[in-house]
């Protein structure tokens, strides 16, 4: 790690993801980390949230305008529901000399609108987002965008934080993450419906070590492998998601992926994909999208 140049740095939130974020940096060696929290010294876990700070050196300020003043670079990491009251808050304290990057998980509309609410500041804006797991301590990765994304990237890197720099266009990022989050947390959900049903039929180890065999190979072969045959197979999968979402009824779970994941199928095959390449197999996954989205605009 070479050397970092010692810059005053602030947080907007001190949960799991700031905190972690603060104590790496101070650990590191930056002298001036601060942090507002708006529930660290009125809320259910502000004890918890003023014993993380003092453990990792972090001075916590009880206002966004003592945050402005104690920062000249600010990235906040509250929940992408927080983004928009959050920026309009830090409109009257920002100025030209600030760098404020937004690493909520939020859509590039959301990002969009921070920068909006804050354009008059003067400040150096941008976006980021989470790829990592706090498991993995402050260097976690991470993305930056938009035009404060390389200065936010220059700043951090050289004091242990992996942030990798995805583009000028401000809300890249944050686009990026959530819809990686379609597919990430769409894991989380199918394996707590499927492993909660599979319980119930006193199988759910033998369900687990089956589907982990599929899915051991890299990912990306399973792309190519799934997406191209889908658009030839998608009535037949989908009836067996329709099969799948009755079993998981059966055993008393709700089957709400099972059910979307036969809609989504059974939308597929309304498209008539398998007409459209003759019955065989697309050449690769890119082509199985590019007829789906010209059948979508086809039918608009």
């Amino acid at each position: 790690m070479s050397e970092g140049q010692q810059f005053r740095f602030g947080l907007v939130g001190y949960g799991e993801i700031g905190s972690t974020v603060g104590a790496g940096l101070r650990g590191a060696g930056l002298r001036s980390v601060a942090a507002y929290d708006k529930y660290a010294f009125d809320g259910p876990y502000a004890e918890l949230i003023q014993e993380r700070a003092r453990q990792a050196g972090v001075r916590l300020v009880r206002s966004n305008q003592e945050l402005a003043d104690a920062a000249d670079v600010i990235i906040s990491v509250t929940p992408g529901s927080a983004s928009l009251e959050s920026a309009a808050a830090f409109a009257p304290c920002l100025s030209g000399r600030h760098v404020f990057a937004d690493f909520a998980s939020a859509t590039p509309k959301i990002k969009t609108g921070v920068a909006e609410r804050l354009a008059a500041t003067g400040a150096l804006l941008g976006d980021g987002s989470i790829e990592g797991t706090p498991l993995l301590g402050y260097s976690m990765g991470m993305l930056s965008s938009g035009p404060a994304g390389e200065r936010v990237r220059d700043l951090l890197v050289p004091w242990g934080m992996q942030i990798a720099f995805v583009g000028p266009t401000l809300g890249t990022a944050s686009g990026i993450k959530i819809l990686r989050s379609v597919l990430i947390k769409g894991i989380e959900a199918l394996h707590d419906e499927m492993l909660l049903a599979a319980r119930r039929y006193g199988i759910a180890d033998t369900v687990l070590a089956s589907a982990s065999k599929t899915l051991a190979r890299p990912w990306m072969d399973t792309v190519h492998s799934l997406l191209p045959s889908g658009a030839i197979h998608a009535k037949r999968r989908a009836e067996e998601l329709d099969m799948s979402a009755e079993a998981v009824a059966d055993a008393g779970i709700e089957p709400l992926m099972a059910q979307a994941i036969a809609k989504r199928l059974h939308w597929k095959a309304s498209l008539g994909l398998k007409d459209h390449f003759n019955g065989v197999v697309p050449r690769d996954f890119q082509a199985a999208l590019d007829a789906i989205e010209q059948k979508m605009a086809e039918g608009s």
